[in-house]
């Protein structure tokens, strides 16, 4: 198993909050689709001012937002007012070009969760925003619970729209429990563990690293090596044989298109506006001197 360790991240500019960021990294760009993932808290608002992120776009992506503490207002420029919540999913179709914003709101004490994002295949990535919402049945199985909130997992399935084949699931084990779970050996896999010990594949994984498990397996087998109960993301899908050119918030085939992009958020009307926000839209940063390269699944 590849281990994939975190880096600290300011999010979201002046009024940053600190992510740990483990995809991507130079080693491994993505995961299946899945092309990003920011882990943040547990945090005290009251110290760390909770999150505040102004209006700014997205194409070509869908974005994922699960919390395990704490509520999250969105606004995005399809005129979507929506509350992330624990155990409730958020995915947000960037496609062609949307815009939101994101702010812990003031009943929140603690904020805690995940960030992802997941790249559209070429035949998809300029199709129309769209923003879905869904609250996952829990599984309860022997010293496990299981919100499956994209994909199928033991036997349950979440009915949310991807474009390609993909898995995202939270997996709670009790102290010292172990589940094992069949898994499609069409897909790599990414265990991302947020509070506990977790062996897997007679490797370690501590909390906030991102553990890699290539296409190929047929099942999975998660034992929480703590006294305390362990939590941790698994995600999935196949890998994903294009390449991609990734830079701020915007995923897209080319040095160029990124260029666009930049000067659409900047000058024109492509993402739209973000009503009831309090606060001016993020500037896009400048781009680097030298041509964007493309990447994609590590060899």
């Amino acid at each position: 198993m590849e281990i994939l360790e975190p880096r600290d991240v300011p999010l979201g500019g002046p009024r940053a909050m600190t992510v740990r960021r483990t995809l991507p990294q130079r080693s491994r760009s993505l995961i299946g689709a899945w092309c990003f993932a920011d882990h943040y808290g547990p945090d005290d608002v009251a110290d760390t001012g909770g999150m505040d992120v102004a209006p700014h776009p997205h194409t070509g992506l869908q974005t994922v937002s699960w919390l395990f503490s704490g509520e999250i207002e969105h606004r995005d420029s399809l005129g979507s007012h929506a509350f992330v919540r624990p155990g409730e999913l958020n995915l947000m179709t960037g496609g062609h070009g949307i815009s939101h914003s994101e702010v812990s709101t003031p009943s929140t004490t603690v904020l805690h969760g995940v960030q992802l994002w997941v790249v559209l295949p070429e035949q998809h990535r300029h199709t129309a925003p769209d923003f879905q919402h869904h609250v996952p049945e829990p599984l309860h199985l022997d010293g496990a619970v299981l919100r499956v909130f994209l994909g199928t997992l033991a036997g349950s399935a979440s009915p949310v729209r991807t474009f390609t084949p993909l898995l995202g699931a939270e997996v709670v084990l009790s102290p010292h429990a172990t589940l094992t779970v069949p898994v499609d050996p069409a897909f790599e896999h990414g265990i991302l563990v947020d509070e506990g010990r977790i062996r897997t594949a007679q490797t370690l994984l501590r909390r906030a690293e991102l553990g890699y498990v290539p296409d190929g397996a047929t099942s999975l087998t998660l034992t929480n090596e703590s006294d305390t109960t362990a939590r941790l993301l698994l995600l999935g899908g196949p890998p994903f044989g294009e390449e991609i050119v990734m830079w701020w918030n915007f995923v897209a085939r080319s040095h160029d298109e990124i260029a666009q992009a930049r000067e659409d958020w900047m000058q024109g009307d492509r993402f739209g506006e973000v009503r009831g926000y309090d606060g001016d839209p993020l500037p896009a940063p400048e781009l680097p001197h030298v041509p964007l390269k493309p990447r994609g699944r590590a060899r």
